[in-house]
């Protein structure tokens, strides 16, 4: 079976998931572009180009209306108070609440989208930044789950001295493209953000990890390999002094997220071990959850 008729066909069972994920994005990220109240040709083109990544679904019920707007929108290249809030109004109103997509959920999906609206013209303000930091303290409710935490965290260290710097201004690019999909994006590419990764390292989840303790360490594989096979990584693993299983428990201290991934994971905000593994952070468990990119880095510097 092919990858596409894999994805139309798990399509199937998760338009309302898709729907709801796309829609609380896109809210999220004309907040995001919005923040500055100066709008950029860059920010109407991601606009733009966020609405073409989607128009697979402009048949489907909320974007057979959705989409034609924002075509409308940003056909004169400017996006207005009214207009921007055509649209959030317009998305907030194809949200009704239940018991499947619940406020966390649709919370981190707005931030998500938040973080991509901010970076739409490849620019951090102080003045977006601050708004994010304002947005990140209406929310703590969200403590716990990753990635609000770590993003609570940068912008405390960052603005802790009163002023950013260019340095800190491309941490923050280099964790925030973590949460975006680059695919959908008319201004951010993945070898720009995967260079600001390498020379800009930081501390925390998904991101750039300097130092994995192999020894005595239990890890957890999730999503699919680029590189090997499930079997292979357990093995190098064990050769290095660790120990691999296959679920996460109590014990275990890295969770390997795999960059391939699958089409499940295409419309939902984490895989089930991912989110296991965000759970008993929570609760106190002192879990690291890696890129594959970084524990091959990592691997090849020790081996």
């Amino acid at each position: 079976m092919s990858k596409e008729k894999e994805l139309d066909d798990y399509r199937k069972f998760t338009g309302p998931a898709e729907l709801h994920k796309a829609v609380n994005t896109l809210r999220g990220i004309v907040a995001g572009i919005t923040t500055d109240y100066n709008i950029s040709d860059d920010e109407v083109n991601e606009l733009s180009h966020w609405c073409v990544s989607h128009y697979h679904l402009v048949g489907k019920h909320p974007f057979n209306e959705l989409i034609p707007l924002i075509e409308s929108i940003y056909e004169d290249g400017i996006v207005s108070e009214e207009e921007k809030n055509d649209i959030v109004w317009l998305c907030n109103n194809f949200i009704s609440d239940s018991d499947y997509y619940d406020l966390v959920t649709s919370s981190l999906q707005f931030l998500s989208g938040l973080v991509h609206g901010i970076m739409a013209d490849g620019e951090i303000s102080d003045k977006e930044i601050l708004t994010l930091k304002s947005w990140v303290q209406s929310n703590e409710f969200l403590t716990g789950c990753y990635p609000f935490d770590e993003i609570e965290s940068l912008l405390l260290t960052i603005l802790e001295d009163g002023k950013v710097t260019d340095d800190e201004r491309n941490i923050l690019k280099a964790f925030f493209s973590n949460f975006i999909d680059l695919k959908t994006s008319y201004n951010l590419n993945s070898p720009e953000m995967e260079a600001l990764k390498e020379q800009y390292s930081v501390a925390g989840i998904c991101a750039v990890c300097q130092k994995i303790d192999f020894k005595n360490s239990v890890f957890c594989f999730t999503g699919q390999s680029e590189r090997a096979k499930r079997s292979e990584i357990a093995t190098l693993i064990q050769s290095l002094g660790g120990t691999f299983g296959s679920n996460i428990t109590n014990k275990t201290n890295y969770l390997i997220v795999g960059n391939s991934g699958n089409p499940c994971w295409a419309f939902s905000c984490y895989g089930r071990k991912i989110e296991d593994a965000i759970k008993r952070r929570k609760e106190g468990q002192k879990l690291t959850i890696i890129n594959e990119v970084d524990f091959w880095d990592i691997v090849e510097d020790i081996i």
